[in-house]
């Protein structure tokens, strides 16, 4: 492949959207040799991708790791690997079909539509707050806080034990990074462990004394039957808590940089705040959270005449996808008015974000409290984006009124 697909270099993560058009157009699948993976840039097979059961996020439902021709992981990692691979989102049915059942519950349109004055009176408060220090940084003072707090309310973690909640996300989720380096493996699983250890002794207590809460709800769901195990437990409560805020806090950023570098779309936005909805959309999908989506190849699949065979990995990149000029128009355009947007930033097929109404609430919350009370937002200096390429984000974005 001669294509400048570049996930390690900062002039390719600032900026993937380039290189990203010319791969559409070289074809449908690229063998990248540097991390072993197959490409897959454009729309319409991502969306099929994501749906065909001859592919999954594990194999070792159905294949030991020689069978499928992979490494075991490092045995210094195993208390990573134990927890995330007890998460939906790394189970294959019909344990992820069971763990979702369940999850989707405290997921309904009813019961996110209880949090809305919730939401809406945090993101208010934040953002006052921080108008009237004079500005200060978006994402420490709003994007961040603003999820965490509830997805921490949702399962019930009180707001005294929040604070290493984001640092311990952060440092499990470099772990999906491509090739992570052996200080990110190790910040990854020492908080793994004390992740695991904080939620085993919150369930303990949660166990003894319920309430109501997500994971007083998982318990009782557990202690009916046999549902859910003790470690399916906290796997769900640390995947929810992190593809519950990390999504969220990188689109918020991402986007209001990108509304300040697209004067004219931010200007129409301030005059009609009933653009909201739709300007939530489009920046998800102007400049994507998550970039890659990583599958296994369980079965040979055929893509454009290529062989992909069994036990080759799969990257299903979603910026590429949308920006796909075969289904957006004009797709390296802000426009916060675009009404046709199947973009893929939600995933899709099983492993649709069972989050997703949360997250556009939050993220609608946020920008109106922003137009509201800080209709003079600007940068107050070029934003720094972190070395990631998978889950793209700014470390700061420095902000004044």
């Amino acid at each position: 492949m001669d294509v400048a697909f570049e996930p390690w270099s900062s002039d390719f993560v600032e900026n993937p959207y380039p290189v990203y058009a010319e791969l559409r157009e070289r074809g449908r699948a690229h063998h990248f040799a540097p991390t072993d993976q197959w490409l897959v840039p454009r729309h319409a097979d991502v969306s099929a991708l994501l749906r065909d059961r001859r592919l999954g996020r594990a194999y070792t439902h159905r294949f030991t790791h020689e069978e499928f021709g992979r490494a075991a992981p490092a045995p210094g990692h195993e208390p990573f690997h134990v927890l995330n691979d007890h998460g939906m989102l790394d189970l294959e049915p019909p344990d992820h079909t069971r763990i979702r059942r369940l999850v989707s519950k405290a997921f309904t349109p009813r019961t996110v539509d209880k949090l809305r004055s919730y939401v809406e009176e945090l993101a208010d408060r934040l953002v006052r707050d921080l108008v009237a220090d004079g500005g200060g940084d978006l994402l420490a003072r709003v994007a961040e806080p603003l999820p965490v707090a509830v997805i921490a309310e949702m399962l019930g973690i009180p707001e005294g034990d929040r604070a290493p909640l984001r640092p311990w996300s952060a440092d499990i989720c470099g772990m999906y990074e491509l090739r992570p380096s052996p200080e990110a493996a190790r910040r990854a699983v020492r908080a793994s462990v004390e992740f695991t250890e904080y939620l085993r002794e919150l369930i303990a207590a949660r166990r003894a004394a319920p309430g109501d809460d997500l994971i007083s709800g998982l318990i009782a769901a557990h202690d009916q039957g046999d549902r859910l195990s003790e470690q399916e437990m906290i796997s769900t409560c640390v995947l929810l808590l992190n593809a519950g805020h990390e999504a969220t806090v990188n689109a918020t950023v991402n986007g209001w940089w990108a509304l300040f570098r697209n004067p004219g779309q931010l200007a129409a936005l301030r005059a009609d705040h009933g653009l909201v909805p739709t300007a939530v959309e489009e920046l998800m999908r102007y400049d994507t959270p998550l970039q890659m989506f990583e599958r296994w190849v369980l079965e040979d699949i055929e893509i454009d005449g290529t062989t992909i065979p069994r036990g080759a990995e799969i990257a299903l990149l979603f910026g590429s996808a949308n920006h796909d000029p075969e289904i957006f128009a004009n797709p390296g355009v802000l426009d916060l008015a675009r009404a046709d947007n199947p973009h893929i930033s939600f995933s899709a097929g099983i492993d649709y974000c069972i989050g997703a109404p949360l997250a556009r609430m939050e993220l609608a919350a946020s920008m109106r409290a922003l137009l509201t009370h800080a209709p003079t937002l600007r940068p107050a200096a070029e934003p720094v984006r972190t070395p990631n390429f998978v889950i793209r984000g700014l470390a700061a974005l420095p902000v004044t009124l």
